[in-house]
């Protein structure tokens, strides 16, 4: 039986076997919050998340209006890093799964964390995006983000309290479905090339979890001075030119594996077959167009973002490396 402290604060995770999840439970578990997760299959959700505290697991679907329902009772916070399985029918599952967490919220007054990206917009929203630019994605599952943050909005007005903080490609420990670890440095340790995903000269935004984790935390310290639906975007790691993250997998990897043009022809042809490629096809745009998202707000409020260096960020998300390539590693810097 999960005892919980009187007066201990209760997060409610949804999505906790996801990286963004799974950090959002870290950042929160440090913050003093009691974790619950609602998960299908608890025994597997543990052994997969395997974090150094105790959860109140609670069995069931987000897509499962009573079960979410009965997990928020009594919750403080709502973390919504749910998405649909395999990425795959984002309006047919993620809007109603979002639908249950806005309900939950309004019975248990809990504010919901809804981590938010840069798909909501198009292109001609500009190269700096702000909190008020205007949102017209040409996207599906850009239209979907959009009409979720939309959701958010409205609910608003019914006193639902959220918050949500914009970032550009997650990247960091144990995020499995990203760019950088199933494009840009596949296989982690093992990879055999690294992956230049976009044209020359074109910028691009990441986002290491960690840091958007505790970004979520500072703004929940600071509670007083959210608005009952708020929204926040976070700079996080801007590659002005498109090489500056290649080059740093490269040398995390011990400069000997090579980086080569992204070859999308092939991505178009597998593309039927793979869910994740159709992912990467759609949001092709963001390789193309230099994108980054206006931090200012933010940083008015709670002074400068969390900012993990690149080279450490890029180490915590590749993992500890297999014994042979310390070695080779070693080897090298001893001969360099």
């Amino acid at each position: 039986m999960f005892h919980i402290a009187k007066d201990t604060p209760i997060a409610l995770v949804l999505g906790i076997t996801g990286g963004l999840g799974r950090t959002l439970a870290v950042a929160l578990h440090g913050r003093g919050y009691a974790i619950r997760a609602l998960t299908r299959d608890v025994a597997k959700a543990e052994a997969k998340t395997s974090l150094p505290f105790a959860i109140d697991w609670r069995q069931g679907d987000a897509f499962d209006r009573g079960a979410v329902l009965r997990a928020a009772e009594d919750a403080n916070v709502i973390a919504h890093a749910v998405n649909p399985p395999g990425y795959a029918k984002w309006r047919e599952l993620a809007v109603p799964m979002l639908a249950n967490t806005i309900v939950a919220a309004q019975h248990s007054g809990a504010r919901i964390l809804f981590p938010g990206n840069i798909y909501a917009f198009g292109p001609e929203a500009g190269a700096l995006i702000d909190e008020a630019s205007p949102q017209n994605p040409n996207t599906v599952k850009g239209a979907v983000r959009m009409d979720m943050e939309a959701m958010l909005r409205h609910a608003a007005g019914h006193g639902v309290r959220s918050l949500i903080v914009r970032a550009g490609d997650f990247f960091g420990p144990d995020v499995p479905s990203s760019w950088f670890s199933q494009a840009l440095v596949k296989g982690g340790h093992e990879a055999t090339v690294i992956q230049q995903l976009g044209a020359p000269g074109i910028g691009h935004a990441w986002a290491y979890a960690p840091d958007l984790a505790e970004t979520f935390m500072r703004l929940l310290d600071r509670q007083a001075d959210l608005a009952t639906h708020d929204v926040f975007h976070f700079d996080g790691h801007w590659d002005a030119d498109g090489s500056t993250m290649t080059a740093a997998v490269q040398r995390a990897l011990g400069g000997h594996v090579p980086i080569r043009r992204f070859f999308w022809p092939q991505i178009y042809l597998l593309a039927p077959f793979v869910t994740f490629l159709r992912e990467l096809i759609e949001m092709r745009w963001v390789w193309r167009e230099p994108v980054r998202l206006d931090n200012r707000k933010l940083e008015a409020l709670i002074g400068p973002e969390p900012h993990t260096v690149l080279a450490a960020a890029i180490a915590a998300s590749l993992g500890p490396a297999p014994s042979h390539r310390q070695e080779r590693h070693a080897h090298a810097v001893a001969n360099a």
